[in-house]
């Protein structure tokens, strides 16, 4: 599969390991597959009866000697080896049954993904040929991917958790496909290093552990046009074949209107706001006025009973309130209890954003989605949550439109316009969480169960700090947008 994204990465795969540097995004996706692959041999083998093939402590001669071993059993195997045709794979799940009361075996590979992807059949059409080629008689080969829409009912119950998808036909058909490919990446492995330069294949379908060395004699623009918003990998390749690498550089007639107004005033040095239009957006909305900020957490293998694999659950919010004598106040929830958070969020939520004044985000379509998801699991308090949404104003196209600074690189992310506006006020100054990853990572170490109570203390500082400068964020951006200068917040 390596070999399919890039043969550069194979070929380093094998002779220059050490040289990949996984990213934390790659390390999380990891995990979760692993967390995944463990539930599914609950699912697949309930009563425990199953064998389960570990390579790291066995070795990969054993493991493929017990793997041809169990093939006798009537047992399911987890992990099972199998090498043919010079080419090694491992199967997630194989479940012993009968074609015309003949043993024979269904083939299962588990995806934490909710849906069937392209790499995915190419992924089980090979492993498919080597377990052919190396004996094993097969019924079926199926994908088994995680249904979105199943909602946990609680007590370790995940039963349909996962739901299969057959690709038997779809595989069988690939085996002269799958014998070129194997082939071609033998040839690779035992030739010089390939010389192919980066490109799209470097994230598809994922991010390469080895960008870094490949791209280590690339031109690096001071300027690069990624930071051109929205620009797309075609018009991207079409620059680079021009030789343009520096956004500065780009032409018109590449480039819409906010990619003109980044050229331009990256160019120039200088910023762009048009406080006008920004005033005109604000200066009519009453006080109180409300800046509101939610931090999330989703679980692939739910843990918390009425809710869905990869649903964002939210477990804390910061409010900073500008009531009408033009005080500010602040309220914030965090719930770091190992429960389920939604119900004590919502009711929080409803108490602190009160009954009037405009409700600010910055992306409204991610509140507001989490606040009818919130209406719709509690519905007592559908029209307190929903009477929230009605009021929310977003501060993100305001700020798209009508601001920009050289420092943002293209980027109208919060954490890039507020230390343009404000200069002395940067994430970068807090202390261990600064983004929202790290915040979900922040929360799921808090709520680990060695994790000490010293240290989820400082988790919660952490997180508090954090989401309260959001929300600050979104004041003073406001306070600039609006032209309210004369105010101490």
């Amino acid at each position: 599969m390596a070999f399919r994204q890039c043969p550069k990465r194979l070929w380093l795969e094998v002779h220059q390991p050490d040289l990949r540097i996984d990213s934390d995004k790659s390390e999380a996706k990891f995990e979760v597959g692993n967390q995944v692959g463990a539930i599914a041999q609950s699912i697949y083998d309930p009563y425990s009866n199953g064998e389960v093939i570990d390579i790291k402590s066995e070795g990969f001669e054993r493991a493929l000697e017990r793997s041809k071993e169990l093939l006798n059993s009537s047992k399911p195997i987890f992990e099972a080896g199998f090498s043919a045709s010079g080419a090694l794979a491992f199967a997630d799940v194989i479940l012993p049954d009968q074609i015309d009361g003949m043993p024979a075996w269904r083939m299962i590979e588990v995806k934490s993904s909710t849906s069937v992807k392209d790499y995915h059949r190419e992924d089980v059409a090979i492993q498919t040929y080597i377990a052919k080629s190396a004996g094993v008689h097969l019924k079926s080969i199926s994908i088994a991917h995680i249904d979105s829409s199943w909602v946990y009912p609680g007590n370790y119950d995940y039963a349909g958790l996962l739901v299969e998808y057959d690709l038997t036909q779809d595989t069988l058909v690939r085996e002269q496909e799958v014998m070129s490919w194997i082939s071609e990446a033998q040839n690779v492995i035992q030739g010089t290093e390939p010389a192919i330069q980066t490109g799209d294949h470097c994230i598809t379908p994922f991010d390469c552990g080895f960008y870094d060395y490949c791209s280590r004699d690339e031109i690096k623009a001071e300027f690069p046009i990624s930071w051109l918003p929205r620009l797309g990998s075609i018009k991207a390749k079409k620059l680079a074949e021009k030789g343009i690498h520096d956004l500065r550089e780009v032409p018109d007639d590449f480039l819409n209107k906010t990619q003109k107004i980044v050229r331009d005033y990256t160019k120039s040095d200088s910023v762009y706001f048009d406080s006008e239009a920004t005033f005109r957006s604000l200066s009519e909305l009453p006080l109180p006025a409300y800046f509101l900020d939610f931090e999330t957490i989703q679980f692939a293998v739910p843990i918390w009973q009425g809710t869905r694999p990869y649903q964002q659950i939210t477990f804390q919010f910061s409010v900073h309130v500008l009531n009408q004598n033009e005080s500010l106040d602040h309220a914030e929830f965090l719930d770091l209890s190992s429960e389920d958070p939604s119900r004590k969020f919502a009711i929080s939520l409803i108490n602190a954003c009160g009954k009037d004044g405009p409700v600010f985000v910055y992306n409204a379509g991610f509140e507001t989605s989490r606040i009818r998801e919130l209406a719709e699991r509690y519905p007592e308090l559908k029209d307190q949550l929903l009477a929230i949404n009605d009021r929310v104003v977003d501060l993100l196209p305001i700020a798209r439109n009508h601001y920009y600074h050289p420092s943002q690189q293209g980027s109208w992310s919060i954490k890039k316009v507020l230390p343009a506006l404000v200069p002395e006020l940067s994430y970068q100054n807090l202390e261990g969480v600064k983004d929202g990853g790290m915040a979900m990572t922040a929360f799921l170490e808090a709520i680990h169960p060695s994790t000490s109570l010293e240290r989820k203390a400082n988790i919660k500082c952490q997180l508090l700090d954090y989401c309260k400068l959001d929300t600050y964020a979104m004041v003073k951006l406001w306070q600039v947008f609006a032209n309210r200068n004369d105010l101490e917040l």
